[in-house]
């Protein structure tokens, strides 16, 4: 795929990822998901996570995708965020709160461990209006990456 724009936002020492854009059309508007933690993705390289997010904002007729995180520290096993002693990373609500405002819409996809620390409470009285893909069993939102590609969003309700 090819962007007009890439970009992420990095703590000094990199590990934390506060944000990732993909933008393809500056003339269309945005959708921000909402994930449990960044992985390997930065301003260059997606992870497949990266990837189907790109991939259900394009079919919804989006022309860019943001991505922020409950926990902003960078890991390939959510487990890993019990071993740190901040994972939600020092300026995470800042870019939540700045990149929700700027999107058209909100995605929440954190999956069923967004009630770590109770972060997934925390960062929905900073959001509003948010959507999901699927409503897990557990009442958390589903995690896109092992959902049907042509899923409609519904209105995520409150936990």
């Amino acid at each position: 795929m090819s962007f007009i724009y890439k970009n992420a936002t990095f703590s000094s020492c990199r590990t934390y990822r506060y944000s990732l854009s993909r933008i393809w059309d500056k003339k269309k508007k945005y959708v921000l998901f909402i994930g449990l933690n960044p992985s390997t993705a930065d301003e260059e390289v997606d992870d497949p996570t990266i990837r189907r997010c790109i991939n259900y904002a394009k079919n919804w007729g989006y022309g860019g995708f943001l991505m922020v995180n409950l926990f902003a520290y960078r890991t390939t096993l959510p487990s890993n965020l019990k071993k740190v002693k901040y994972p939600v990373g020092k300026d995470n609500d800042k870019y939540i709160v700045t990149l929700s405002k700027k999107a058209d819409i909100t995605v929440a996809a954190w999956g069923n461990n967004g009630n770590l620390y109770s972060r997934d409470k925390q960062v929905l009285s900073l959001v509003a209006n948010l959507m999901c893909l699927k409503i897990n069993k557990s009442g958390q939102p589903a995690h896109p990456l092992y959902l049907k590609k042509g899923l409609k969003l519904t209105k995520f309700a409150r936990l």
